[in-house]
């Protein structure tokens, strides 16, 4: 953490980087250390860059910057909430004067020569929020709300087990700063209409393994007739699967133009292994990769079967 904040205050320039596709976590990292930064050190020009911010967009301040090429030479760049490297958004984060990584996936290897990376930690927003009140850091509300959004996604609402005494605490820390849960909650959880049948239809895909791992497996041509977005059905329709009795892991495979997404998941054992293997990678129990064809997807699928059978 020292060493962070010691490249902080030394840069005027910090080009903020985390992970394609942002979820609320790799969201709220960005949102919630630039504010932190602006808040703590005055005159520091903080950018955000990245894919757009998508189905959270609702956050304030979630629009990305154009940064022009060669602004990185003179800047800290900063990648947060990503464990790979070609999980990174913005390729040009070498290009920094200086680089370091704030993190909380399970460790995959080095990226940046000054790192911050602890998996005990339920979210990278956790992450953050715990360095600022060990430091003594100001969070204002801003801040506050984009570290709560992604403290509330990455635990599951506080239902995964990595969520602890240590999450909670995190959590009042910044109630306490003004955050207006009922605005972040709406946004995150209400479904319209559309939405209730896309579930609906969804639920009648999941299909079973011999071992009973869960999956659901679309098309690119069902994908595109549903109308919605690539990452609301392979993020949005993996928890359809999530509470079904006797299902301790299940998986959603879903086809695009350049792979297919493959969300893993499970209540009970590490499937991060089987992520890795096919080059992705997240967390014991919720993980995702992207392979290149059906055939590769349903050898991921054989594989998860063999690990619910080696625990049955």
């Amino acid at each position: 953490m020292d060493r962070i904040l010691s490249l902080i205050r030394e840069h005027d320039v910090i080009i903020l980087h985390r992970h394609k596709n942002p979820d609320g976590d790799a969201l709220g990292s960005q949102i919630g250390l630039k504010h932190i930064i602006l808040e703590n050190f005055p005159g520091k020009q903080v950018y955000m860059v990245g894919d757009a911010a998508g189905r959270y967009s609702f956050m304030t301040d979630s629009r990305m910057d154009e940064v022009k090429d060669g602004v990185h030479e003179n800047a800290l760049a900063v990648i947060l909430d990503c464990s790979a490297t070609h999980l990174i958004s913005d390729e040009r984060y070498p290009k920094g004067k200086a680089l370091c990584r704030m993190d909380h996936h399970l460790f995959c290897g080095e990226i940046a020569p000054v790192e911050y990376v602890d998996s005990s930690f339920e979210s990278c927003c956790g992450l953050i929020t715990h360095m600022c009140m060990e430091m003594g850091l100001k969070v204002n509300k801003t801040a506050a709300e984009a570290l709560f959004t992604g403290l509330v996604t990455d635990s599951g609402r506080f239902r995964y087990d990595a969520t602890n005494a240590r999450t909670m605490r995190c959590a009042a820390f910044l109630l306490e700063k003004g955050v207006e849960t009922e605005e972040i909650y709406r946004n995150l959880y209400a479904t319209d209409f559309e939405q209730m049948l896309l579930r609906a239809q969804y639920t009648l895909k999941v299909r079973f393994t011999e071992n009973k791992v869960a999956y659901i497996y679309t098309t690119l041509e069902e994908m595109k007739a549903c109308g919605a977005d690539e990452f609301a059905i392979s993020r949005g329709m993996v928890s359809v699967m999530s509470d079904i009795k006797g299902v301790d892991i299940w998986v959603n495979f879903t086809e695009t133009e350049r792979g297919v997404l493959c969300e893993l998941r499970s209540n009970r054992y590490n499937i991060n292994p089987v992520a890795v293997k096919y080059g992705g990678g997240g967390h014991q129990k919720g993980s995702g990769a992207t392979v290149k064809d059906r055939e590769t997807a349903m050898q991921m699928l054989s594989d998860l079967d063999a690990l619910m059978g080696g625990n049955t």
